[in-house]
């Protein structure tokens, strides 16, 4: 898919069960080409891309997996040995403001809370 290639690194697709391969990212689009079955690969053109979520901990001194949310086809989920660099050659052809961090747990916890405590209230005033 791509005529230029800015960067090609191993990486594993969380799409079902694990799957490792080899990701390449360039001037048209984001792929994923699985080592085993090369009928497992992932092609996501930039103009389908919504956003780009990384999972950040410690502060950004760890970026454990990355996302990719298309409009379309919901949201693939990678790791590599490098993501750093992985989002930086991201970063080219996609918007900065498309680029935000996954909620971390506690956030999570605290939302699901306040529903939780939103449902009831809604519930008990009826």
């Amino acid at each position: 898919m791509n005529t230029k290639v800015d960067y090609v690194g191993n990486a594993t697709s969380f799409m079902g069960l694990a799957d490792y391969g080899k990701i390449m990212i360039g001037d048209k689009g984001f792929e994923f080409y699985n080592d085993r079955d090369a009928r497992k690969n992932i092609q996501i053109p930039w103009d389908d891309v919504d956003y780009v979520i990384a999972s950040v901990m410690f502060k950004g001194k760890w970026i454990p997996r990355y996302a990719l949310r298309t409009k379309n086809n919901g949201t693939y989920t990678f790791s590599s040995k490098h993501p750093k660099e992985v989002l930086r050659a991201v970063r080219k052809y996609v918007k900065p403001e498309r680029m935000v961090r996954s909620l971390t747990f506690f956030q999570v916890v605290k939302r699901g809370l306040k529903g939780l405590i939103a449902k009831l209230s809604r519930k008990g005033s009826n």
